[in-house]
């Protein structure tokens, strides 16, 4: 889903979700950079390029910004957090009723070594490993995968 976060009289953002390696200019992506002058296919070849050595299919939040000119710039963010939880426990897909179903489970290292990827996240250089650890346990819960010492 390609969704317009700002607009200023320069430039406009839009946030996506897009599978790493496989961009296409299909929607969401072709329809969300046609619509502002942009070749959707440049977009994709620049991103299928830097996200070539990720896992094909991983999810990767991007930012993309447009100029005026109908140039564009994007930057590209560490996979959810949820991604990792449910690769880590190994299943498809969250629980139907997080907090009385569980799908899998996680040890605590798993967890570490997700905030360890998470701390490199610009949003989240200043925040204590411990910080990161806690958000990590509750979104762990919130998709119903247990966290085992």
């Amino acid at each position: 889903m390609a969704k317009v976060v700002a607009k200023t009289a320069k430039n406009i953002q839009i946030k996506c979700m897009v599978p790493a390696a496989k961009a296409t200019p299909s929607p969401p992506i072709g329809p969300a950079l046609g619509q502002r002058g942009v070749k959707a296919i440049d977009f994709c070849k620049q991103f299928n390029e830097r996200t070539k050595n990720y896992e094909p299919d991983t999810p990767i939040p991007t930012i993309i910004t447009i100029k005026p000119d109908r140039t564009f710039t994007f930057v590209t963010k560490l996979p959810p957090t949820t991604w990792f939880l449910k690769r880590a426990a190994r299943v498809e897909k969250g629980a139907s009723k997080p907090g009385t179903e569980i799908v899998g489970k996680v040890s605590l290292k798993h967890i570490y070594e997700i905030a360890l990827l998470k701390q490199q996240q610009e949003n989240m250089k200043d925040l204590e490993l411990k910080g990161i650890c806690k958000s990590i346990i509750a979104t762990a819960k919130s998709v119903g995968i247990q966290v085992i010492p």
